[in-house]
Parts: structure tokens; C-alpha cells; sequence
């Protein structure tokens, strides 16, 4: 494959990543480029292996998501070669954000993973973030992957419910 369209791709990724306060799901990153057809999924993968790679991204998967944040190389990487992102497309950032940046944060901001202690057990770890502060971080305990898994799925539909009966029972 051509470099040159490869490596506007990788700082599209980054000036995307630097344009939040948050790290972004790869599903996310991925909705934008591929809904102004900037190129393909798998080509847009290989952008993203090789900034992750090469260190210009930090990758961070928690259950089935990878999230991703521009890491200092990547933001000085940037900085130098900016200048080969069109205005067009920075617009095209810069207006998708403005449409989509709260929902991407609250997306971003719910966490929930799940893995095997060492007594056998699984334990299910429920975080809510703003920014890089947590709001509430819960550990459970379960005795099977199964419920493990469905602690996890119930965290991303209902934790604005639970985080709400848990301040208004502890404050």
C-alpha cells in the first residue's frame, strides 16, 4: 500500500484522539472515518496498529472494546505534521465532535470488565469515570463467567440508576 494515504490516515486518528479529553473506542474513531469514507475498515485498522505499534497510541481493551488515547509522541507527531490534514477534514472533526462528543464520553466513561481471581471465583469491576477520576469503582465477586458477564451488561444499561440510589442511600 501507498504510504502517503496511510499516513494521513494515522493523523487523522491522532488529531481525532487529541481533540478530546477522553480516550475514544476504536468503534468509535471507526464510525467517523468510515461515515465520511475516508477509507476502508481494514486499511483504517492497519493505521491504528501501527500508531499503537510505533507508540503514538496507547490500546487499552477492557471486555470487547479497545480504547485508544494519543499517548506525548503521538501529540509532538502531531504537532509537526498537522499541516497535511486538510481544513476540510479538520472541519469534519471538529463538527462530528460538536455533534457527538457527549454521547462518545459517556460511552467512554462507562467501564466494565470481568476476570478470574485467584480462589476460582470472577470478579466483575464496574467504573464510572470523568475524565481520569472515578466516580464509583465496584468490585463484585461471582461464582460464574456467566453472571460475571451480565454484571457487566447491566452495568453499561443501567448504571446512571445505580450510581443515582447509591449516592442518594451513602450521602
Amino acid at each position: 500500500m501507498n504510504q502517503e494515504p496511510l499516513t494521513l490516515y494515522k493523523l487523522i486518528v491522532l488529531y481525532l484522539l487529541d481533540r478530546v479529553t477522553f480516550p475514544l473506542t476504536k468503534a468509535q474513531v471507526s464510525d467517523f472515518i468510515l461515515e465520511k469514507e475516508y477509507t476502508s475498515f481494514l486499511t483504517l485498522q492497519q493505521a491504528i496498529s501501527e500508531l499503537t505499534e510505533n507508540g503514538l497510541a496507547d490500546a487499552k481493551t477492557i471486555v470487547n472494546r479497545t480504547h485508544l488515547q494519543i499517548t506525548p509522541e503521538g501529540r509532538e507527531t502531531l504537532h509537526y505534521f498537522e499541516n497535511r490534514i486538510s481544513d476540510a477534514i479538520k472541519a469534519d472533526i471538529q463538527e462530528y465532535l460538536n455533534l457527538h462528543e457527549l454521547e462518545m464520553r459517556n460511552e467512554s466513561s462507562i467501564q466494565a470488565n470481568y476476570y478470574k481471581s485467584v480462589n476460582g471465583e470472577f470478579e466483575a469491576e464496574l467504573v464510572a469515570k470523568d475524565k481520569d477520576i472515578d466516580l464509583v469503582n465496584i468490585k463484585i465477586s461471582v461464582p460464574t463467567k456467566e453472571l460475571a458477564i451480565s454484571i457487566c451488561d447491566n452495568w453499561q444499561k443501567k448504571n446512571k440508576e445505580i450510581y443515582q440510589y447509591l449516592t442518594s442511600v451513602l450521602f
